[in-house]
């Protein structure tokens, strides 16, 4: 089979797509507060004007804003799009996902693969013409290298989604061209894992001469050549002439410019910046519309990422389920949704899968879950019962909160309303992402405020923030819970649809009642451009698209 193994067919538009020209503004026009409610946004397509092709111009350079910078440069360690934007486009993986037909999958160093019938060995065929950005030849010996570093950290190393690729038993490389997984289990979200824009493939070479290696140089085989990186600044790349796919890509280089977001604001409109690639507010929107109208367009679509309340469950009172779940009650989250969707990402009302995914809980069966229910007050009365009976009376609680006002503050916000009304008291420690990151890894704070990003819809993304913590570093509330883990492998397992969509349920009940970390809202997604700017397609993820192979300037 070539290329197109379990591929979604493509109809000519993307279903998860709403695209607008801000010459005329326009409104949705509908309530978002059910939780069903963005399975209807994901259904709706709004087609541009019709008008004849426009072949890819190739030159300029490309610059856009970051709110914030890389800490290091290690694709596998890393969860943040401040990661992810800057670096992405120096970097080619196994496969990636075709962000004007999403989700279809597409070859990036395979040239094709295929999977044997029972879904335990996958066998990929890669292209022969790659270099990386040393001169080097990229063989099958550096996707293996790779792949073991993620699924088998060596020590000191991070890895973020080890537990992802769990089923992963052995790689094969007969040939340079020729690399075989072996699956312990079939996996049902493995081929979208393969396409993961966080599985860059690094040297075999450099990786055996250090594991850490990737940490502190850029070394890869993307579109484009590292540059410079100036701390504070900016972080820019040039094109890689020797680039396997060719005439690609387009641009002649790009700037990253590290910006905080008044100023982000104040590029757009003076034309310093085409865009911010993780999205604005439905207010900074109107505001980009009515003063730089036609030459600013956006795209909005659902959003697959979620702020997460996280109880440091090695530490008292929140070692104890009744007051991690009491906390939980208190949040009127429905309530919030309505308020704040206007002027914040946060917008929908969830449990620990996108709200309209197909595995899902509906909204019937969520709101009968600790937390979720529409009756705030009754669901508070229910919160200071349950603090009592754990002994608890009125105390004080460090929330630890990343540096990004949009939508965190609003978040932190929300949970100290909410929180005072059971009488506790809320100080807030904002912390940029990387002393943010340092702090939840030493379990050194009370509650924490994360937010889970991915970039496709499968419980086997979803879920490995509720996965013991022996087995997911990025379980900051450090639990262990054996049947959440045994749920969470079984559901990847199992070829039924049926067994896998109750699987999935039992678990979010189970995570949702144990309370270590709790969904708080879920986003949509608001992105600005150019209206110059062509060839980038808005996605569900603000991690997908980001390599820059297919964006040019109509200029």
């Amino acid at each position: 089979m070539t290329g197109g193994l379990d591929r979604v067919p493509a109809h000519g538009r993307n279903p998860w797509r709403v695209t607008f020209g801000l010459a005329s503004p326009m409104t949705l026009g509908r309530k978002l507060f059910l939780v069903g409610a963005i399975a209807f946004a994901a259904a709706i397509f709004v087609p541009q004007p019709a008008g004849a092709e426009v072949a890819p111009k190739r030159g300029g350079v490309l610059e856009f804003a970051s709110t914030v910078e890389p800490g290091n440069y290690d694709c596998h360690g890393n969860t943040s799009f401040a990661f992810l934007h800057p670096v992405a486009p120096h970097y080619s993986t196994l496969l990636k996902f075709d962000t004007g037909n999403y989700p279809q999958v597409v070859g990036d160093l395979a040239q094709s693969w295929e999977a044997s019938p029972d879904r335990q060995t996958y066998t990929f065929k890669l292209r022969p013409n790659v270099l990386f950005h040393d001169g080097s030849r990229l063989t099958s010996a550096d996707i293996k290298a790779s792949y073991q570093r993620i699924v088998h950290p060596p020590k000191g190393v991070t890895s973020s989604r080890q537990v992802d690729f769990g089923a992963i038993g052995g790689i094969e490389t007969p040939d340079p061209l020729t690399v075989i997984f072996h699956l312990q289990w079939p996996d049902a979200a493995m081929l979208a894992n393969f396409a993961s824009p966080w599985n860059c493939i690094y040297s075999a070479g450099k990786l055996a001469e250090d594991p850490q290696f990737p940490k502190t140089h850029i070394l890869g085989s993307g579109p484009f050549v590292f540059l410079e990186h100036k701390k504070g600044e900016s972080w820019t790349g040039r094109r890689w002439e020797k680039y396997f796919q060719p005439g690609k890509p387009y641009l002649d280089g790009y700037q990253v410019d590290f910006m905080p977001g008044p100023a982000i604001m104040k590029a757009y409109e003076g034309g310093r910046i085409m865009a911010e690639f993780r999205g604005v507010t439905p207010t900074q929107r109107d505001e980009l519309v009515e003063k730089l109208g036609d030459r600013i367009a956006t795209s909005e679509s659902p959003w697959l990422s979620n702020l997460l309340v996280v109880f440091n469950t090695n530490k008292k009172p929140f070692d104890d389920a009744r007051v991690r779940r009491a906390l939980s009650l208190a949040l009127d989250r429905w309530g919030a949704a309505e308020r704040l969707q206007g002027s914040t990402f946060l917008k929908y009302v969830g449990g620990l899968m996108r709200p309209g995914a197909n595995l899902a809980l509906s909204e019937a069966e969520l709101v009968s879950l600790p937390g979720f229910s529409r009756d705030v007050a009754a669901a508070r009365v229910e919160a200071k019962h349950l603090l009592a009976e754990a002994g608890v009376k009125e105390i004080a609680v460090t929330l630890l909160v990343r540096d990004i006002p949009i939508p965190h503050y609003a978040g932190a916000d929300l949970l100290a309303q909410s929180w005072k009304e059971i009488g506790i008291n809320v100080t807030q420690d904002r912390r940029n992402i990387w002393d943010w990151q340092k702090v939840v890894d030493a379990r050194d704070f009370d509650i924490a405020l994360d937010f889970s990003g991915d970039f496709y819809d499968d419980p086997t993304f979803q879920l490995t923030k509720y996965v013991s913590n022996d087995l997911s570093p990025v379980n900051f509330a450090g639990s262990t819970d054996r049947f959440l883990d045994a749920l969470y492998v079984a559901q990847a397992m199992t070829t039924d649809p049926r067994q896998r969509a109750k699987m999935v349920h039992d678990f979010e009940r189970h995570a949702l009642t144990e309370a270590y970390t709790v969904p708080l809202l879920w986003w949509d997604r608001i992105v600005a451009t150019s209206s110059k700017l062509k060839g980038w397609n808005i996605t569900p993820s603000h991690f997908l698209g980001q390599d820059l192979t297919e964006v040019w300037i109509d200029q």
